[in-house]
């Protein structure tokens, strides 16, 4: 993967200086003043995130000066690259402090991301050459992770189904030496995977759980659960042809829990990972599941299927029971499962639900110095009744407008064991529009936030 970043720079690399807003008036003054007229010429004036080149006497650009808040954040120096014509460019490291070289190449990273698989960018983003202040390392993981989890989000669903991404999976798995199974089409029945195999089972491309585990067996137990539905019309409850345009993003959950596992394994965490994804196609065909129908699953509580269309909860079921059988200390799971939490916090905010207060503190904490939002919602226990089902256990579509992703948390909570301190995230994993750093597509949302909470709580 290219983030259009250089080791070495070449010799017609372009210097960037950086000025910072609050020394805008002292950086102006102590210019000569042919440059001092051509800055306030091109309206170059204390609004942070613009560029200008600055010339010499011979018309060469003699650099670009890139102006930040005083406390530049992630995404003001995703601003950077968007102002500048292609080519190299090398920051001037004196006035650059170590947090800031990492931002900046994260930043930059992200914001010359482009998807072309399918057609040739007629764009040459421009290169930075790494600051000598950057923990490259680090940086490079983040962002080959999250170009990891935007490629796939972003494929196609006639490119990328359950066997698919079980590849990309074992591509993971390969790159870090973890062992990884997977379990496929009707061995989901003889593994006790019953919600899986229902859900996946209309499709000819046959569903699959995908395992992976990696890490010394002594050290402590973390588990991460992605929802991969690689398509989903909906099933018997065909969703309407605009509510099927996104829908090779259901596997967002799935992409961001690998992209997540990545990172983990290339820090060296010392946790005993596992990781879950149930993979399926949600179709129509003549043994889809049906409104009404009873499913079974792998915890033996009984799902009654008010709408085919709340599929995502029910291949949830089986994966995080599993996932709690083993009793991890930290179970966290990753699904684009609810309308109603875009509703709630729109599409740049996952919903975070959490059963344990430390486990959020960590989480939100982490949320705010990584810049990636995670906002936590209630898992209210008053609304438990919802999920009863009429003539089973439960049910994956309650009566009613109201408070749908508390009731989709709720359900999934019924599959982990109260003891163990367990995440649940409701994401988009898609941009609708381009901002700085974040172009339209698919996106890792709420990864980095907990990748730190993480390596916090665990430790190096």
């Amino acid at each position: 993967m290219s983030f259009n970043l250089i080791i070495d720079p070449p010799a017609d690399v372009t210097a960037i200086q950086i000025v910072r807003r609050g020394h805008f008036a002292t950086w102006k003054s102590a210019l000569p003043p042919a440059q001092a007229a051509w800055v306030t010429a091109n309206g170059f004036t204390a609004a942070s995130g613009q560029a200008l080149a600055m010339p010499n006497s011979d018309g060469t650009i003699s650099a670009q000066v890139f102006l930040t808040e005083d406390l530049p954040g992630l995404w003001d120096w995703a601003r950077l690259p968007g102002n500048l014509p292609s080519g190299a460019y090398q920051i001037d490291e004196t006035a650059l402090a170590e947090a800031d070289a990492d931002n900046a190449v994260l930043a930059w990273g992200l914001a010359t991301y482009i998807y072309d698989h399918y057609r040739r960018s007629e764009l040459e983003p421009p290169r930075l050459v790494y600051p000598k202040a950057c923990d490259r390392a680090r940086v490079d993981a983040a962002l080959r992770n999250t170009y990891r989890v935007r490629n796939l989000i972003t494929t196609p669903a006639n490119d990328l189904g359950p066997e698919e991404l079980a590849m990309a999976a074992e591509e993971v798995a390969h790159a870090h030496n973890a062992d990884i199974s997977i379990i496929v089409g009707d061995d989901l029945l003889t593994h006790n995977y019953p919600a899986v195999h229902a859900v996946g089972r209309a499709h000819d491309r046959a569903p699959r759980l995908i395992d992976m585990r990696w890490g010394d067996r002594k050290d402590r137990k973390l588990t991460l659960v992605g929802k991969g539905v690689c398509f989903d019309t909906g099933g018997l409850d065909l969703k309407p042809a605009s509510g099927m345009e996104l829908m090779k993003k259901d596997m967002g959950g799935a992409a961001n829990v690998l992209g997540l596992a990545g990172m983990i394994m290339s820090a060296q965490m010392p946790v005993c990972l596992r990781v879950l994804i149930p993979a399926v196609e949600n179709s129509v065909s003549a043994n889809a599941m049906r409104p009404g129908d009873v499913l079974e699953t792998r915890k033996g509580l009984t799902i009654e299927i008010g709408n085919t269309d709340a599929e995502g909860r029910v291949i949830l079921a089986d994966a995080l029971f599993e996932a709690a059988s083993e009793q991890p200390e930290v179970i966290i799971d990753f699904a684009t499962l609810t309308g109603a939490a875009r509703v709630a916090l729109g599409t740049d905010i996952p919903a975070l639900f959490v059963n344990n207060d430390n486990l959020a503190e960590q989480i939100l904490a982490a949320s705010v110095a990584a810049e990636d939002p995670l906002w936590r919602m209630p898992l209210w226990a008053g609304y438990q009744n919802l999920i009863r089902g009429k003539i089973a256990d439960i049910t994956n579509s309650p009566a009613g407008r109201f408070g749908g992703a508390i009731t989709a948390a709720l359900f999934l909570e019924r599959f982990v064991e109260p003891d163990i301190a367990w995440a649940h995230i409701d994401l988009m994993a898609w941009n609708t529009v381009s901002t700085p750093g974040r172009p339209e597509g698919g996106e890792a949302m709420g990864m980095r936030a907990v990748f730190k909470a993480l390596e916090k709580r665990f430790g190096q």
